[in-house]
C-alpha cells in the first residue's frame, strides 16, 4: 500500500507534465462523414483556399493533411487524419494546436471556454457544413471491371490544377468543336479526357482533351490540335453524376475500390462525358464514365 501511495503522485505529476508540455495537440475534434477519404481530402483543400490566411503545408498520401490558419495574433496548425469506416463512411479526426498560446490554452481549458476553443468549434462547424453541402451535390457509382475502347481522336494537350480541369475543357470545347465542324470532320463518339500525369500531393495534372474522329487524310492542321490513336485498355469503371469540376472524386473512389480488392491500377484516369457543361442544367443529371486502367 505504501508503494502505491508513492506511485500515485508520480503518475499525476507525469500526466500533468505530458498534458502541459509534451502532448502534440491542444484540442481534438472528431467528425463522421458519409463519403470516402478522397472527397474529404479535396474538400479540405477547397475550403482552405476559401479562407483568409490559410494554407496546406503538408500531405501524407490522401489520408493525412496538415493545414496552417492564422487568426489575428495566433497561428493554428490543423492536422487532419481521415480513416475509412466502410465504402460510404469515413471518420475524421482534427488535431489542433495554437503555436503561440498553447500552454495558456491548456491551463485555462478545464476552467472556462477559451476564445481558442470557441473559434476552433466555429471553424470546424463551418468546414463540416461545406463538406455536407458538397457530398449532396455529387454521386459516384462503382461498376467494377470494364474496358474503354480504342479510338482515333483529335486532342488538345493541357496542363492545370485538378480543380481547373473542367475550365480547361470548357475553354477548348468550342475551339476543338468548331475547327472539326468547319472542316467537315466526322465525329465518332463522345468527348473525353485522358490524364497523362497526376501529382496527387500538389493536385496537378496533365491531360488531353479529346474528340473521337474518323481518321482521314484531310484532317485540318492547327497550332493547338493534335491527332493520335488512343489505345483501349481493361479498367475499373465508375459512373459520376455532378459538376465536372469535381469528377475527380470518382478517381479517389476507384483507387479505394482497387485497394480493397487488391487490383493493381495505373493512376491515370480517363473520363468520358455525356453532357456539355456550357449548356448548364441540373448538375446531378450530368453524367460521366470514369476509368482507371488496370495494370
Amino acid at each position: 500500500m505504501k508503494k502505491i501511495k508513492y506511485f500515485i503522485p508520480i503518475i499525476l505529476i507525469a500526466s500533468l507534465i505530458w498534458y502541459l508540455f509534451i502532448k502534440p495537440y491542444d484540442y481534438l475534434v472528431s467528425i463522421k462523414a458519409k463519403t470516402f477519404p478522397g472527397a474529404i481530402n479535396q474538400s479540405i483543400k477547397t475550403w482552405s483556399n476559401s479562407l483568409k490566411n490559410s494554407s496546406i503545408i503538408e500531405q501524407d498520401e490522401v489520408n493525412k493533411i496538415k493545414q496552417k490558419i492564422s487568426f489575428n495574433d495566433s497561428t493554428y496548425i490543423y492536422s487532419w487524419h481521415i480513416t475509412p469506416v466502410n465504402d460510404s463512411t469515413s471518420k475524421i479526426k482534427v488535431y489542433i494546436k495554437d503555436l503561440h498560446h498553447s500552454l495558456k490554452n491548456r491551463i485555462t481549458f478545464p476552467f472556462s471556454d477559451t476564445d481558442f476553443e470557441k473559434r476552433t468549434k466555429n471553424t470546424i462547424l463551418d468546414f463540416n457544413a461545406k463538406l455536407i453541402e458538397h457530398i449532396n451535390n455529387f454521386k459516384v457509382s462503382i461498376k467494377g471491371e470494364s474496358e474503354f475502347k480504342s479510338t482515333y481522336c483529335a486532342y488538345i494537350p493541357i496542363k492545370s490544377a485538378q480543380i481547373g480541369k473542367a475550365m480547361g475543357m470548357m475553354k477548348n470545347y468550342s475551339l476543338l468543336g468548331s475547327v472539326l465542324a468547319e472542316n467537315n470532320v466526322v465525329l465518332n463518339g463522345l468527348p473525353f479526357v485522358e490524364v497523362t500525369y497526376w501529382d496527387m500531393e500538389k493536385d496537378s495534372i496533365h491531360y488531353n482533351f479529346c474528340y473521337p474522329v474518323i481518321k482521314s487524310d484531310s484532317l485540318p492542321g492547327h497550332d493547338l490540335i493534335k491527332y493520335k490513336q488512343f489505345k483501349g485498355k481493361k479498367a475499373l469503371k465508375a459512373v459520376y453524376n455532378g459538376n465536372y469540376i469535381t469528377s475527380d472524386r470518382a478517381w479517389y473512389a476507384l483507387i479505394d475500390y482497387a485497394k480493397k480488392n487488391n487490383i493493381e491500377i495505373e493512376k491515370l484516369p480517363v473520363e468520358i462525358f455525356y453532357n456539355n457543361p456550357n449548356f448548364g442544367g441540373d448538375e446531378l443529371e450530368w453524367e460521366a464514365e470514369i476509368y482507371l486502367p488496370i495494370k
